[in-house]
């Protein structure tokens, strides 16, 4: 399929009721309205094609960016696509999720990491704060600065209440995934947690809430999940 094919079939397969549950959550007009399942399935259509990929993220339609991202092989995108990327994310399950999680599997992860999560920019210090967590659920610890997440920890601890109301909930999902997947900071990331307590977040029109980090660890421990990574946080 070409650019013009997919965005024909993006088209049909939009509903008005999902596009209005995405502008409750934040999106701009440019969208569909495709469920999440639903670009899942056109992957297939895209994997392949390294420059289709980057035609529907420049396409500035949030259905289709959102499709580039779950489509994109990581170690192939530049840092200077990764920067016009999350330039371009205007809401925050593009710069949360696809950018993010694209990021996190390049090769450049850290460093952008590192500096988008001092930008003054919302959606840019948002993804910086997931970049650096979706990284922790597919690394091994051994490759991982410890020292430089337990000091990320205690920033989280200190400045999280004062942060922009996004980046309040990126930090706490950094807290969760430090609790979760890096073994040797688990009791270090629930004492940041017990510490930070209930994270206060605008959430829109929606009836969505933001996770306690320390009962979410706490589940995530039940499974006698902890420390066990993902194989891909593109999702």
């Amino acid at each position: 399929m070409n650019i013009q094919e997919i965005m024909d079939k993006l088209a049909e397969l939009s509903s008005e009721q999902t596009k209005k549950t995405f502008m409750n959550h934040g999106a701009s007009g440019n969208l569909y309205g495709v469920k999440i399942g639903d670009l899942k399935k056109l992957v297939k259509h895209v994997k392949k094609d390294h420059e289709l990929a980057l035609a529907l993220y420049d396409t500035g339609n949030f259905d289709a960016m959102y499709l580039a991202g779950l489509s994109i092989d990581p170690k192939l995108l530049t840092k200077e696509t990764l920067q016009k990327w999350v330039g371009n994310a205007d809401w925050y399950m593009l710069a949360e999720y696809t950018v993010a999680g694209v990021a996190a599997e390049s090769q450049y992860a850290l460093e952008l990491a590192r500096e988008w999560m001092e930008s003054e920019e919302e959606m840019t210090a948002v993804a910086g704060w997931s970049t650096y967590a979706n990284y922790l659920s597919i690394t091994p610890d051994e490759k991982l600065d410890l020292e430089e997440i337990r000091a990320l920890l205690q920033r989280a601890k200190t400045t999280i209440h004062q942060e922009k109301n996004r980046v309040r909930y990126c930090i706490n999902g950094f807290v969760i995934s430090v609790g979760a997947y890096v073994m040797d900071l688990h009791d270090e990331a629930m004492k940041s947690a017990e510490t930070i307590g209930k994270v206060q977040v605008n959430m829109g029109n929606t009836a969505c809430k933001v996770p306690l980090a320390v009962p979410y660890i706490e589940k995530i421990a039940s499974r006698n999940k902890i420390g066990v990574k993902r194989k891909t946080c593109i999702c």
